[in-house]
């Protein structure tokens, strides 16, 4: 397959929209891009994909409406300032989307949710069920209580960490330049733009390094955001989003901007991720027939199927699954702690709400986080 086939099939897009394309000048939120961009995305809506859209904007649409004309440095003030900006960012994007009756959804993120594998599992969980629903998710870094040890410090990576979670298969990151180039066209007119290299390619570090050509522009976090989408087998395509239709242009397959690709596909690179994982927390004992249920049609683990508890892990942390024998057989992020692991292992997934008082997941551990090993 072509790396423009792939843009052309991709099916779970996460769009990543700078400020420069969403503010005019400073000057506050630019409806007319908003409303380009939202009719972009719409389009691709109605053509059955889905669609997730990282950003950013809070701040200079805050700065704006509280008049502030220099961008402030203190942590608080840019805090008041996003929080402001929030509400107009998000209101835009709203009423822009349902002129074609799609509903939308704020979600805000810090790092906590994507390090903490329980909070990742349900921030995962939350997208993927608004996804299912058609809802278009605007996700944004949560800059009203971050602080600066914990930010993710730009939108791009936040794209990027978004694309991990619900296992995008295309990450397009419009910015304000027409892509990568070999050397920064400010300087060199003759710089050619780059269209295609491998997300890993060992020279774009240094050529992308502090001080470099294409350190200029934001062009360093773009570049380390591909390597982080790339680890769920993500492709990446970094676009001008000022150019009319761009975003619809790059999921057709034209020949637009920079693409950034993935070695591995989606599936293969999320178990070679969870397989990194090697500590493990304790383990889950299967019955034969769970054993192979999850060893031959590689299908989620159950409570019914598994008959011992051992170990003191938390939702979210990786588990040991063995056979009636104890020889390991899987590993994966379990969906229970283990004290409601122990309440519920024997019983049908329609028993759960009765016997741990809430409704969670129906699996104990769901096939997307479960590797053999």
């Amino acid at each position: 397959m072509s790396d423009r086939m792939a843009m052309a099939q991709a099916q779970r897009v996460v769009v990543k929209v700078g400020s420069a394309i969403l503010t005019a000048n400073g000057l506050g939120l630019d409806t007319l891009a908003v409303s380009a961009l939202t009719a972009q995305m719409a389009g691709l809506r109605a053509g059955g994909r889905e669609v997730v859209l990282v950003s950013s904007g809070a701040v200079v649409a805050g700065m704006s409406t509280l008049g502030w004309q220099t961008r402030p440095h203190a942590i608080h003030e840019l805090q008041a300032a996003a929080a402001v900006g929030q509400m107009g960012l998000v209101q835009s994007y709203e009423s822009a989307f349902s002129k074609y009756d799609l509903h939308t959804a704020q979600i805000l993120l810090d790092h906590d949710d994507v390090s903490a594998r329980d909070r990742y599992l349900n921030a995962r969980s939350t997208l993927l069920t608004l996804l299912s629903l058609g809802v278009i998710p605007v996700v944004n870094e949560n800059d009203t209580v971050v602080t600066e040890e914990i930010r993710f410090g730009d939108n791009d990576t936040l794209a990027a960490l978004v694309a991990n979670l619900v296992d995008a298969d295309l990450l397009v990151i419009l910015t304000d330049q027409d892509g990568l180039y070999e050397a920064d066209p400010r300087q060199n007119p003759e710089a050619a733009l780059i269209r295609s290299v491998k997300a890993n390619d060992p020279r774009l570090p240094t050529m992308a390094g502090e001080g470099s050509s294409l350190g200029r522009g934001g062009m360093v976090t773009k570049i380390k955001a591909a390597v982080l989408a790339a680890r769920s087998g993500t492709h990446t395509v970094i676009a001008n989003g000022r150019v009319e239709n761009s975003l619809t242009g790059v999921c057709a397959g034209d020949l637009i901007g920079t693409h950034l690709h993935a070695t591995e596909r989606p599936v293969t690179a999320r178990k070679q991720w969870l397989a990194g994982m090697v500590r493990t927390n304790g383990a889950l004992q299967l019955d034969a027939g769970a054993t192979g249920v999850v060893k031959q049609a590689g299908r989620s683990l159950l409570p019914v199927g598994v008959s011992r508890v051992s170990g003191d892990f938390v939702r979210g942390d990786m588990v040991s699954c063995t056979d009636p024998d104890g020889v390991e057989i899987a590993r994966g992020l379990v969906n229970y702690s283990a004290a409601d692991a122990v309440r519920i292992i024997g019983r049908s997934s329609d028993e759960i709400e009765s016997v741990l008082g809430f409704r969670g997941e129906d699996e104990l551990i769901h096939r997307d986080n479960l590797v053999l090993v």
